[in-house]
């Protein structure tokens, strides 16, 4: 299951994510927003990272339109590793090398077509574990 969240300014983005997925046989839970009107990214993001953090998503795409307050928000609960990604290598490295759990796009940022290519490479990369598992326990030993 992949938790789902945006504010306003990816709300068209994300309505899109969600049929992308659906075309492909993915489950996903929609934190919201639901609507153009404006709201805090914050009140989206955090509940669906801790979606992600307490197991009942796999993984989670959040989305505004620089992607960066969602990915802050995100990597503020504990256990996130959530990465803010606008090519399609750093989506794949991401996965092989940080174990990455959480993916967020600006829609403003990067278009439609790239960011359904980044999610679909993301979702379809496998962590590479190895030296990579032992960097990502030493960064997470940073948690508070």
């Amino acid at each position: 299951m992949i938790a789902l969240a945006c504010d306003h300014g990816a709300y068209a983005l994300k309505e899109e994510v969600k049929k992308h997925l659906e075309k492909k046989g993915l489950e996903y839970k929609d934190f919201g927003t639901h609507s153009l009107d404006s709201c805090d990214y914050p009140d989206f993001a955090g509940p669906a990272a801790l979606a992600v953090a307490s197991g009942e998503c796999d993984r989670g795409i959040v989305l505004c339109t620089t992607g960066i307050g969602v990915s802050i928000t995100a990597n503020k609960v504990k256990g996130i590793r959530c990465a803010l990604l606008s090519d399609v290598m750093s989506a794949r490295l991401t996965r092989q090398h940080n174990d990455t759990n959480m993916m967020a796009i600006g829609a403003g940022v990067v278009g439609q077509m790239l960011a359904l290519e980044i999610i679909d490479t993301w979702l379809g990369t496998e962590f590479e574990g190895g030296r990579h598992a032992r960097r990502v326990e030493k960064l997470m030993s940073y948690e508070g």
